[in-house]
């Protein structure tokens, strides 16, 4: 649900290009889903310090640049094609930050989803030009910073407050490039009827859904479950735009949700691979602990353990419970608070 709402809400913003412009339709989405999150939220600004402003101002950057590149793209392909190739900037940033070398093979896939892509763009087609997927490319290059400032942001404050400030400048941002918007709503009031759907489908709806699978599915499954976005966003387009999904971009969109699957399980089976040896490692090393100490009484060593037990048990769960869920850094921009990207 929540990335079906991301895709439809920005099939609903490509119908606002031609009276506001793609900067103008970021402009008001981002400056408009920030204050709505600053409503819900009520961020306590006064108490942050240097770095906090800091920490939001590159997050700011980060959102402009990422959302106002992903809409200019949309002008150019559809916006199944944009989301595939906008992917791919998260998942080098994965696989060149991973100590896997199997990773590379996930690139490769994402790799070949881009070159059968490219082959459709020169064959001629109409419907998608290089200029888009150029966009598209610094897109995803917004997103991989994106990833990075967002992490930054949630290790400084928890809570929505930070992103909701970030959205509201990183909106003011896009003013000298969109701020003309605001003249084309002032002559069709109705425009505001659009922006607001596309600012709750692009980011607060999305949140909120987001924010409640992740206190009930584990990490690895829902990051596999956010790697659909692409086929989502053909879907988003067909209906909404009446876009045509080719049996070639049919290829790349399965390439590409191969790759964020394929890298976001590699990375979930390597850190249960590395939790069982710390596991085994301290076993072994309580073992060696108990046999060093001769005399002790065997019965009450065990109604003390048997005692012990339960606390334990409980103690643990508590762990699990409270540790954050791991989730690959191809959808970390959803990672550290569950906000969404766009």
């Amino acid at each position: 649900m929540s990335c079906a709402s991301l895709q439809f809400g920005a099939a609903t913003a490509i119908t606002m290009f031609d009276a506001l412009g793609t900067w103008g339709v970021t402009f008001l989405r981002l400056t408009v889903a920030g204050l709505l999150l600053a409503i819900m939220s009520r961020p306590a600004i006064r108490a942050w310090s240097r770095g906090d402003w800091r920490a939001v101002l590159l997050l700011a950057g980060a959102m402009a640049g990422m959302n106002g590149f992903f809409y200019a793209s949309l002008a150019h392909i559809p916006i199944s094609v944009a989301v595939a190739v906008e992917f791919t900037g998260p998942l080098i940033f994965s696989a060149l930050t991973s100590r896997r070398r199997g990773d590379l093979l996930w690139v490769g896939f994402a790799s070949a989803g881009m070159v059968v892509l490219a082959a459709e763009a020169m064959s001629g087609r109409a419907d998608i030009g290089l200029q888009g997927i150029l966009l598209a490319l610094v897109a995803g290059g917004f997103w991989v910073a994106y990833i990075v400032c967002s992490a930054n942001l949630g290790a400084r404050m928890s809570g929505t407050g930070g992103l909701a400030m970030s959205m509201v400048i990183g909106g003011l941002m896009l003013a000298p490039f969109g701020g003309s918007a605001v003249n084309g709503v002032a002559l069709d009031p109705w425009l505001v009827v659009p922006i607001v759907v596309t600012a709750l489908l692009g980011s607060v709806i999305p949140y909120s859904l987001e924010m409640a699978a992740l206190r009930r599915l584990p990490g690895a499954v829902f990051s596999i479950l956010l790697s659909l976005e692409p086929a989502l966003a053909a879907a988003a387009g067909y209906v909404t735009l009446g876009q045509e999904v080719t049996s070639m971009r049919v290829i790349t969109i399965v390439l590409v949700i191969s790759a964020s699957a394929g890298i976001t399980w590699s990375a979930h089976s390597a850190a249960a691979r590395e939790a069982a040896l710390q596991d085994a490692a301290t076993e072994v090393a309580a073992s060696d602990n108990g046999t060093s100490y001769a005399g002790v009484d065997t019965a009450a060593s065990a109604a003390s353990a048997a005692s012990a037990a339960p606390t334990s048990a409980a103690s643990s769960a508590e762990d699990t419970a409270s540790f954050p869920k791991d989730i690959s850094s191809v959808t970390a921009p959803r990672e550290s608070s569950g906000h969404s990207r766009r």
